[in-house]
């Protein structure tokens, strides 16, 4: 996007400056740009999961044009609803994956395998647990953090050969612990997972 003369350009087109007509060609030739006055342009916007768009303002003091929308902040009370919602919903989504055990046993059929039904506990468990660490959640600040908690990922290095380590590396990740689940159905293993730590 370019700037001229209070104008957001967004794409290019034929400009009448001074009473000469551009082609807007000229979009492709910076040294004209920059003689005629049109400038590069980029938006700042507060990241909208928990800031609605506010006041704006504009600095065309430099070489670039950067135009910036202020944060207001999102209620605090109904993100932690919406929280709350993703967490039903995941729970849902997961205990869904897996009732017909329970459905097959109660028609006689094989009993649900003690992974499945220690798997469906632990999902229960985590769902309490997130419910209460979302209650806690008193200020976006607090909001923003659970949504996006720093972790060091260690892994093994992948040898090329089906085998992974010993020599191992280290990866920051945030992660959204509304989506962080440590269980899985079927005991699943990463070979090449060593550890996952909160920083």
């Amino acid at each position: 996007m370019w700037y001229y003369n209070t104008q957001i350009i967004k794409t290019p087109k034929t400009m009448v400056i001074s009473d000469i007509t551009y082609p807007r060609a000229i979009f492709r030739d910076s040294s004209t740009l920059a003689s005629l006055g049109i400038k590069p342009y980029s938006e700042t916007t507060p990241d909208n999961r928990y800031y609605s768009n506010g006041a704006y303002t504009v600095d065309t003091s430099g070489a670039e044009v950067v135009g910036t929308y202020a944060g207001t902040a999102r209620d605090v009370a109904t993100l932690k609803a919406n929280m709350l919602s993703e967490i039903n919903s995941q729970v849902a989504l997961k205990l869904g994956a897996i009732d017909w055990y329970w459905a097959r046993a109660d028609k006689g059929g094989t009993a649900v395998p003690a992974n499945i039904a220690t798997y469906a506990t632990t999902i229960y468990s985590e769902q309490a647990t997130k419910e209460t660490e979302v209650a806690a959640l008193d200020t976006l600040a607090k909001i923003i953090t659970y949504e996006n908690k720093p972790h060091t990922e260690v892994r093994k290095v992948d040898n090329g050969d089906g085998t992974y380590g010993p020599t191992t590396t280290s990866s920051a990740r945030e992660i959204n612990m509304i989506n962080h689940w440590t269980a899985n159905p079927n005991d699943e293993v990463d070979e090449a997972f060593v550890s996952l730590t909160a920083d």
